[in-house]
């Protein structure tokens, strides 16, 4: 850590991680009411509440890890303090004060309504005036004194900004369902296929950069091919989404060529990443062997969830059958969790061990104990979800069945992820123990870093 205003991405870092819990174990719930023959939480957390819960908390999570990330990441990219720690912190409590609001919110059936987008306009104003925040923070790091910025540091930029935009798209009410929905696609798709991919591209070729030590211009040039692949499949591929809400015909060949070709800037970025990880192994550049394991894991998790299991069911012909089933559930699991879950858990284990100055491999051997918990766990999880969706698609829609009838069908598969879940979140328990261990600094670096100021 070469300056002391970084230190401040422990300090979202340690926000997200209980939110992290709180959303595994309202999956959890969740995964319980499938098999519960009786409710005990009906009139206190139905099903649809867990569900908006568990979901908006991933995204939640997720959000506060990657902008830790950022403010870690840009300064030791421009070589520069952060513009202001204080501005970050206000933007920290907003955000939580914002989401904590939210959740509780949800509860007593506080809702917009629109599915994964559940915040109540007077939230979303404030999560506007934190992203506003956090964009005016970043940009004056950047910018002030004419530093000169690296196309990885741009391409985050860029991502944070279309994120920001974006999320406004998701704020108006409109009475026609499906316009509302047609915009509503322009937040979710673009965040997870547009946004989001452009911060991960970012941040993994920073990650490489500072494990490997391999060579930069060979990366930035990995991710401008990347930035220019995911906003030409990306945004057209939006289209996989219009098939079946009134949208035109042409969308059925927009959307399925489009999004077919979505997995390539993926499959760039597992080949990119296998490369550094040979070179790693003939030079042995680095010992936070566990950072870099999650890394590569991330990529190759990404390619598999987002890119194989997504194109699987993105062309027309196969969605008119699995949209909306449990193959959709088993997609979004496994995408969420290598593109953007895991490389949240990376950053944490690449940028702490530096805040904190611990050695690399002071905790391996419980950071790898919840590498293959966790990991396990979510493959176990996206098979059986795979499984009960090949059993619905067959039983529901070819043969017809009734919904409940074909339910019970699939109550096996539903036990068989429940365990997977419990795997999942003892594995999560073990990851947190981990980490915030990481996180705690020692005597040593206290001492030395007193006497640094950071910027206000």
């Amino acid at each position: 850590m070469q300056y002391q205003s970084q230190k401040v991405a422990r300090e979202y870092f340690l926000a997200a991680l209980p939110l992290f819990l709180l959303q595994v174990l309202l999956g959890l719930v969740g995964s319980v009411k499938y098999i519960w023959n009786y409710d005990p939480l009906l009139h206190i957390l139905p099903f649809n509440v867990a569900r908006a819960i568990h979901i908006n908390l991933l995204v939640f999570w997720l959000l506060l890890a990657l902008m830790g990330a950022t403010y870690y990441m840009v300064p030791d990219e421009i070589k520069a303090e952060l513009y202001s720690v204080r501005l970050a912190r206000w933007q920290l409590g907003i955000l939580l004060v914002s989401g904590v609001t939210a959740v509780v919110g949800y509860v007593f059936q506080w809702s917009f309504g629109m599915p994964f987008l559940e915040q109540p306009t007077i939230i979303k104003i404030a999560i506007v005036i934190g992203a506003l925040i956090f964009l005016y923070n970043i940009a004056m790091t950047m910018f002030r004194n004419g530093h000169q910025l690296t196309r990885t540091s741009a391409t985050l930029l860029a991502g944070m900004v279309m994120l920001s935009v974006m999320f406004l798209f998701g704020i108006p009410f409109i009475a026609n369902l499906s316009v509302q929905y047609f915009f509503w696609w322009w937040v979710i798709h673009l965040w997870v296929e547009g946004a989001w991919e452009l911060i991960a591209a970012a941040l993994v070729a920073w990650c490489l950069i500072r494990l490997t030590g391999v060579s930069r211009q060979r990366m930035e040039n990995w991710v401008f091919a990347e930035v220019c692949l995911v906003l030409i499949t990306g945004i057209i591929g939006t289209g996989h989404h219009y098939y079946w809400i009134g949208t035109p015909h042409y969308w059925l060949w927009w959307g399925a060529v489009f999004s077919a070709m979505e997995p390539i800037p993926i499959l760039m970025m597992l080949v990119d990443a296998g490369r550094s990880f040979l070179r790693l192994r003939s030079q042995a550049t680095t010992t936070n062997t566990l950072g870099l394991a999650w890394v590569g894991a991330s990529a190759f998790v990404h390619f598999m969830g987002a890119g194989v299991w997504g194109f699987g069911q993105t062309l027309p012909q196969i969605n008119r059958w699995t949209h909306g089933t449990q193959i959709t559930a088993s997609h979004g699991h496994f995408a969420f969790w290598g593109a953007y879950g895991m490389l949240a858990i990376a950053l944490m284990y690449t940028i702490l061990p530096e805040i904190t100055g611990k050695p690399n491999g002071t905790t391996h051997r419980r950071g790898f104990s919840a590498f293959i918990m966790l990991n396990f766990g979510m493959i176990f999880m996206v098979m059986a979800l795979l499984i009960a969706g090949v059993v619905q698609v067959y039983l529901q829609r070819v043969q017809g069945q009734d919904f409940l009838q074909v339910q019970q069908m699939m109550r096996l598969w539903f036990e068989v992820r429940l365990v997977a879940g419990v795997i999942f979140t003892a594995g999560t328990a073990v990851l947190m123990c981990d980490l915030f261990s990481l996180a705690r600094s020692t005597p040593q670096q206290m001492a030395v870093s007193a006497p640094m100021q950071a910027p206000a």
